[in-house]
């Protein structure tokens, strides 16, 4: 019997095997999904996680099926999002832990809804090694494969040069260093006193919510504002980073007018065969794409907010560059106030030219700060940030297949789109005010000296001397650097390369090219790791997601090379 081996058991390969079940194949094989950890769930989303830890999306925003939107060739298969299957408030922020059971429930109904000509094996192993078609399992069994994918995951690499420097002299001085790491995944019983947390994204958040609540300490709501009662086990933490904010709070509000027919001026067929380049030629058209979809919704949502028609609005910013005199001018004439106009360049780095005599000066602003994004985040009245929301979905879908991702752009997406939800910075402003987090600023460094680590920013003078530094970040996976040994096996073969970025290079079906260039006919790879990644395995409904279209397309290429 022909064998399909797929090493990874995570909500990647529960879609793929989705996916196949849609195809109705009477192809007679078998199936053997390699993975340590649960199926369904994989290692990111395992149920033996902090029951303290949450989804940064909304219970309605995840679903694993596919929908009316979607338009791949495969048949689309509706099913239950996590709110209805769960039976919790759709507008909700769920446990990590309750997302890992409706993970796992879909990897069942996966299989249970595959013909029974297809059978499924699971094997509770890590695969150590490739060669050939043969796979290598932790306990010593082999398995053969007629088909093999890799669908690993998010994968952990090596140290990079400085943050093995910082571990030495961490080990040398009796200091404590935690390497970018999925918070689940981190020791952190030796984080104690002053700590610098480097990063302030979703990886920061859950640092935070294991180093306080993680460590007996609770929150009280008395007339309205939260405050946080510690219980003296928590470290004093000091963040910053780049920005020198967090993320923005997840929005909580629906769209006022019209859903926007999206996409509208960011198309990437129409630029696929050219030679781009992301700033010059791809970022002005995304931009204004994203625009549009603020001002659609602000228009449409919200007509006493302009000053202008929205059919005369929309005809002048279909004709203008976004990088434009006019444009700018348009939008003063049509939306008269600021905060109803959307500026990228503020939004990204709101600390630019900001700077404070006293930390203490930089704490009050930053709560301010903070403030005014959860109020503006919860406010029906700014529902245009949901419209750009939407938009930043639609162009970062079609990226991924348009041309590697741009660093900065991946983080200015998690930055605006991927923030966590209100709750949570209403528990970093409470954790703010009782001293447990204090802010450093923005241009944050670090300098490791004799018995500490020192760290302060371009926003205020401190200077901050700490036991312990943090790298609130997930690691940037490299080939040349992965620790993940069915890949370092294939590199040693020469079976895989890396693009400049250090992703494993497919072609786009999904087959992995080698060190020569040539694609391999049996072998492909799937994940955040590969060029042409979709990041998601789950995804909002109703927005044609780039991972379902990749699960199908793949599912009917496995289907094709299984039948040859």
């Amino acid at each position: 019997m022909r064998t399909l081996v797929v090493i990874g058991g995570g909500p990647r390969t529960a879609g793929l095997l989705e996916r196949i079940a849609a195809q109705s194949p009477t192809l007679s094989f078998a199936v053997h999904v390699v993975d340590p950890f649960p199926p369904g769930a994989g290692r990111v989303w395992r149920h033996e996680q902090s029951p303290l830890l949450r989804m940064n999306s909304m219970a309605e925003d995840v679903t694993v099926f596919t929908d009316e939107s979607f338009d791949g060739e495969g048949p689309v298969r509706p099913g239950p999002s996590l709110a209805d299957w769960a039976g919790v408030d759709p507008v909700s922020f769920p446990s990590r832990q309750v997302q890992s059971r409706y993970l796992a429930w879909f990897f069942d109904h996966a299989t249970k809804s595959l013909p029974p000509n297809i059978s499924v094996t699971v094997h509770p192993a890590k695969a150590m090694e490739v060669s050939g078609r043969r796979v290598r399992l932790d306990d010593g069994r082999w398995l053969t494969a007629d088909v093999l994918v890799l669908a690993l995951g998010h994968l952990d690499a090596d140290p990079e040069p400085e943050h093995r420097e910082l571990a030495e002299h961490a080990a040398e001085h009796g200091l404590v260093h935690v390497p970018p790491l999925y918070s689940a995944d981190a020791d952190l019983s030796a984080v104690t006193g002053d700590v610098v947390l480097r990063g302030f994204g979703l990886a920061f958040v859950d640092l935070m919510v294991l180093l306080t609540e993680g460590r007996g300490g609770r929150y009280e709501r008395s007339s309205g504002r939260l405050t946080y009662v510690p219980s003296g086990a928590e470290p004093t933490l000091h963040v910053g980073s780049r920005r020198g904010v967090p993320y923005h709070s997840k929005t909580g509000y629906r769209l006022r007018g019209p859903r926007p027919a999206l996409p509208r001026f960011f198309v990437a067929e129409e630029l696929e065969g050219q030679e781009l380049d992301f700033r010059r030629d791809v970022w002005p058209l995304m931009a204004k794409e994203i625009a549009w979809g603020h001002y659609h919704e602000l228009f449409t949502g919200h007509p006493a907010l302009v000053r202008m028609p929205f059919p005369e609005f929309a005809a002048s910013f279909a004709a203008l560059p976004w990088y434009s005199a006019e444009m700018r001018e348009l939008e003063l004439s049509a939306v008269p106030d600021p905060a109803d106009r959307i500026d990228f360049e503020r939004l990204d780095r709101p600390l630019t030219g900001v700077t404070f005599a006293t930390a203490e000066e930089f704490q009050e602003h930053l709560r301010a700060y903070v403030e005014a994004d959860v109020a503006r985040r919860s406010d029906p009245r700014h529902s245009a940030d949901l419209g750009a929301f939407l938009a930043l979905l639609s162009v970062y879908g079609q990226l991924a297949g348009l041309m590697p991702f741009d660093g900065w752009w991946h983080g200015y997406f998690s930055y605006l789109a991927s923030g966590p939800p209100p709750d949570r910075l209403e528990e970093l402003l409470a954790l703010s005010r009782a001293g447990i987090v204090r802010f450093l600023g923005a241009d944050m460094w670090v300098e490791a000296v004799e018995g500490a680590f020192l760290a302060g920013s371009a926003t205020t003078p401190e200077v901050v001397r700490a036991t312990g530094l943090v790298e609130a970040r997930l690691p940037v996976h490299a080939l040349s650097r992965t620790a993940d040994p069915v890949l370092r096996s294939l590199r040693a073969t020469g079976d895989i390369s890396e693009d400049a970025a250090g992703l494993v290079r497919v072609d786009p079906l999904g087959r992995l090219v080698d060190e020569r260039g040539r694609v391999d006919p049996v072998r492909f790879a799937v994940g955040p790791y590969v060029t042409g990644k979709a990041y998601a395995a789950f995804a909002r409904p109703r927005t044609n997601a780039p991972a379902f279209r990749q699960n199908d397309a793949l599912a009917r290429e496995v289907l094709r090379v299984l039948a040859d």
